[in-house]
């Protein structure tokens, strides 16, 4: 048996491994080409959610922009108007406050009467004349006041007067005291009824008005974009808002205050009668 020797084993183990060793350096440069695009791939993905950052702090600018100063507002059309829109912003705020105030003022007037009823009540019908009845109730009082106004018919009835009769003279003077404290009760429901039926047009007015300056500076520039005719036509349409905001509260307090003056009234008119029929009944002496 011949034994090879060292350079022909050398020969066929290199014939040997170098197959193997060309397979395996194409197998690990197969397996390493992918990985550089996934690290790529990777580092991109990483990086995306960065890339929104500036779009979200300039909304978060933009809508801090917007709280600061509202471009649509009641300032913006302030101070965007001309002397006209201004005076009927003005004009409409003074009937708004007219009303409230009127409503407010009426309200404790009646309040207050209807207080005055059930002292009248207590204290009036249980005194032993006309004239000690009239004294015990309160001195701003309506029912004080056609109280004296009969004490005084009783004793004012000289001169011209006498040929009047002495029962119809007492009659004309309670019915002349009564139909003075109507008129103050109905004192104010003019106003509220002025301002129900007339500010829903000058807010019309305000809204017209304001239509024109925005077409006519529409025009003016040439561009009609919705953006363009949004601001202007927006803060017109407000002048109507404001003028329902003070029409229907008015129109409201007109017909509720007007409905408790009828029930203020009733119970006037119903002590008046009484009075009438005490002093009559009395022989025309109050004291």
């Amino acid at each position: 048996m011949r034994i090879p020797s060292k350079s022909s084993f050398l020969r066929v183990v290199a014939a040997t491994l170098l197959p193997a060793l060309i397979c395996l350096s194409g197998v690990a440069a197969r397996a390493q080409a992918p990985a550089a695009p996934a690290t790529a791939s990777s580092a991109s993905a990483t990086a995306a959610p960065a890339a929104p950052a500036p779009a979200s702090a300039s909304a978060g600018a933009k809508k801090n922009g917007d709280t600061i100063e509202n471009p649509y507002g009641i300032e913006a059309l302030w101070k965007g108007s001309d002397n006209i829109a201004r005076t009927v912003l003005v004009l409409l705020g003074i009937m708004s406050v007219g009303s409230w105030y009127i409503m407010i003022v009426k309200l404790l007037e009646q309040s207050k009467m209807g207080r005055h009823a059930r002292t009248v009540d207590r204290q009036f019908w249980s005194a032993p004349s006309v004239s000690n009845g009239a004294g015990a109730l309160e001195k701003n009082s309506a029912y004080r006041f056609i109280a004296e106004a009969g004490v005084q018919a009783t004793t004012d009835h000289g001169g011209l007067k006498s040929h009047i009769p002495m029962n119809e003279w007492i009659s004309m003077s309670i019915t002349s005291a009564v139909d003075r404290v109507h008129s103050t009760t109905q004192g104010g429901l003019a106003f509220l009824a002025t301002v129900g039926s007339t500010s829903p047009f000058v807010g019309l007015f305000g809204t017209v008005w304001g239509i024109y300056h925005a077409l006519t500076a529409i025009g003016i520039s040439g561009q009609a974009s919705i953006d363009k005719v949004a601001g202007p036509v927006g803060e017109a349409l407000i002048m109507t808002a404001i003028g329902l905001a003070v029409a229907i509260p008015a129109v409201l307090g007109y017909n509720w205050l007007a409905r408790r003056n009828k029930a203020v009234m009733d119970e006037v008119r119903e002590f008046s009668e009484e009075l009438n029929a005490v002093i009559l009944g009395s022989a025309g002496k109050a004291a």
